[in-house]
């Protein structure tokens, strides 16, 4: 079977890291170049210490962002891990060049500009692009993504909200105007920067919430939630801080329907995710883990009824730069080319 070649934008962040670390050792892939203004014409071996003597990138080395490069290359496929408003500087000349591409960042993300400058506190270089773009969760728009040319990934928070909460939405067993979000993260969701608030003597031993009222996340999940119901979802979130260096608990509160039960609520995750490769359903008996889910593209989901409140409780755990970032990319790198979705991903 061909290989696909593959460019890698802000290859030595945190999630392009990862990105790196698991393409290059994907059987289906050809890594054409690894992207980094910062370490250009280093060897990727003198940046990253766990590529040994045998590793074929040993000899590799960082280049600089070169659209001629590209075509040289013959570059199918690009994954840009790069921050807002600087992935959408370069989507457009690679799309431009018949690449496809796999944005890990929120650019193409929200449909709507306004939305966009609101949660983002700027305009949308291109808006235009924003109704071309696919939502990448492989659970939600699987059939849509086979065919895309630009996959919008989710954010690690979004994918921890909207996987156990989707289908309780779509089955119509909470009311809309209850839900309550709460998520606590690792430092690396902040990505690979020196500022004060992550060093490692503010971080260790304290946990603090951030972002309230408005994290820029909620732009997606309100979306994506919105679609799904046909109205318009407002939701409350909020984010935590922990001193981990990967990993996301997320917990959801709402206010259940009459006649929703715990084998109601059985039902409806069995018929959403029985089949899925990377959910892993826990039910009404355990509790997710981020031991079980660091290092793997698992989603661990479970599920409670509290008839004291008529309120449902929701559970996940992932690893923010695997399923919420650099694996959730690959997997639909995997659609978008008709293969196993878990190639280059383990079980």
């Amino acid at each position: 079977m061909k290989k696909a070649k593959v460019a890698i934008f802000g290859a030595s962040g945190y999630s392009g890291e990862e990105l790196v670390k698991r393409l290059s050792e994907h059987p289906l892939v050809e890594l054409g170049c690894l992207i980094s203004r910062q370490h250009a014409r280093k060897k990727a071996s003198d940046v990253f210490g766990w590529i040994g003597p045998r590793s074929s990138l040993i000899n590799f080395e960082f280049s600089y962002p070169d659209l001629t490069l590209m075509r040289s290359l013959g570059i199918e496929f690009a994954f840009l891990a790069l921050p807002h408003g600087v992935a959408c500087e370069f989507a457009v000349p690679l799309l431009e060049l018949g690449i496809r591409v796999i944005d890990l960042s929120a650019d193409f993300r929200v449909k709507d500009p306004d939305v966009y400058k609101y949660f983002y506190h700027q305009e949308h270089p291109v808006p235009g692009l924003l109704k071309n773009s696919v939502y990448g969760l492989p659970e939600a728009y699987r059939d849509q993504i086979r065919s895309a040319q630009l996959i919008a990934c989710p954010g690690c928070y979004p994918t921890s909200i909207l996987v156990p909460l989707l289908p309780v939405v779509r089955a119509k067993m909470i009311r809309l105007t209850s839900i309550v979000v709460n998520s606590l993260s690792g430092v690396s969701g902040a990505g690979r920067k020196a500022e004060m608030d992550l060093l490692f003597v503010e971080c260790n031993e304290s946990a603090r919430p951030y972002g309230l009222p408005s994290h820029r996340h909620l732009s997606e999940v309100e979306q994506e939630l919105s679609s799904v119901a046909k109205e318009p979802v407002i939701i409350q979130f909020a984010p935590h801080l922990i001193p981990l260096s990967r990993g996301i608990i997320t917990t959801t509160h709402a206010e259940s329907v009459t006649g929703v039960t715990p084998k109601s609520l059985d039902e409806v995750y069995e018929t959403a995710y029985g089949s899925e490769s990377f959910v892993r359903l826990l039910g009404l008996t355990r509790y997710p883990d981020l031991k079980n889910v660091v290092g793997t593209n698992r989603l661990e989901i479970a599920w409670r009824v509290d008839p004291r409140t008529g309120r449902i409780i929701l559970m996940s755990a992932e690893d923010n730069l695997v399923k919420g970032a650099a694996g959730q990319a690959i997997q639909c790198f995997n659609i978008m080319n008709g293969w196993n979705e878990a190639l280059g991903l383990g079980t």
